[in-house]
């Protein structure tokens, strides 16, 4: 055997040594590269999975919200033709309160005058008074169903924003799932269909707002409610304020808030806070030009 034809047979060794190597090498990380491409697949369909459950869910929050806001809505309007009501029939009574006050007092000077008729004229008075007190009596309901109505006008309010607070929150969280799927995607050279949103957003129903610029009515914040956004100011149905005017609430030449007025007194008004900057207080100037 010739010097070349062994160092022929030892090169070949060497390569087909070389060769194995590259195989084995190559197997090993096929088997790996498997693996991870099972891995994230599991993870791409997991998270597909989640953002499936959490869409459905965000639909149906959606949708219960729309559905209560409707419900709501009516309550409200409803709510409000009784405190309408509540308020007419609370201005007959003192009405007739005044007219009954001045028919005791126009009695009380026909018995002083009239001694042949004291007996029938006391009997006259006792009625009217008696009258009376039940016109006070029934004063007294009408204020306190006024105020259970109002509150429960305020507690339907409290639960529209929880609502808006959740759904804020379940797209918050569908967001960031579709990121990390968007993640997942970017490896295999696939791109994610974008999500499709299949109940549009509906605002919040609200009174309709009075355009009140021509009046340019002014006053104070009498009181402030932070807890339930509510706030009162010092003019009221006397001086033009009407349900749905909204008001400037100003501090110096530096504007605070606005108040949508949702009900009104002679004297008053009262209304919800919007567009906060910064809390309102006593004594800040609101008008309903800036």
């Amino acid at each position: 055997m010739s010097t070349l034809t062994k160092i022929l047979i030892v090169l070949l060794t060497i390569s087909s040594i070389f060769l194995c190597g590259i195989v084995v090498t190559y197997v090993a990380n096929a088997d790996n590269y498997r693996d991870q491409y099972n891995k994230q697949r599991a993870d791409r369909d997991g998270l597909q999975e989640n953002v499936a459950s959490l869409t459905e869910q965000l639909n149906n929050k959606i949708a219960e919200k729309d559905d209560l806001g409707g419900r709501l809505s009516r309550e409200i309007a409803s709510l409000n033709t009784q405190i309408s009501t509540l308020k007419r029939d609370l201005k007959a009574a003192n009405e007739e309160k005044k007219i009954l006050v001045q028919r005791v007092s126009n009695m009380a000077s026909v018995v002083e005058t009239s001694s042949q008729t004291a007996g029938e004229q006391g009997q006259l008075l006792k009625d009217t008074l008696a009258e009376l007190n039940k016109l006070q009596a029934e004063q007294i309901k009408l204020s306190a169903e006024l105020d259970d109505t109002s509150a429960m006008l305020l507690e339907k309010f409290a639960i529209i924003q929880t609502l808006e607070i959740e759904k804020k929150r379940l797209l918050e969280e569908k967001t960031e799932l579709q990121s990390r799927l968007d993640r997942l995607f970017l490896p295999t050279g696939k791109l994610p269909t974008a999500p499709v949103i299949v109940t549009p957003e509906k605002d919040i129903a609200r009174p309709t707002t009075v355009t009140a610029r021509d009046i340019g009515l002014k006053g104070l914040v009498t009181a402030v409610d932070l807890k339930n956004k509510m706030a009162s100011i010092s003019i009221g149905t006397a001086d033009g304020v009407k349900e749905g005017m909204k008001f400037h609430v100003i501090r110096g030449d530096k504007f605070i808030c606005d108040i949508l007025i949702i009900d009104t007194d002679a004297e008053e008004a009262v209304g919800a806070l919007e567009l906060v900057q910064e809390q309102p207080r006593a004594g800040d100037v609101v008008s309903t030009e800036l």
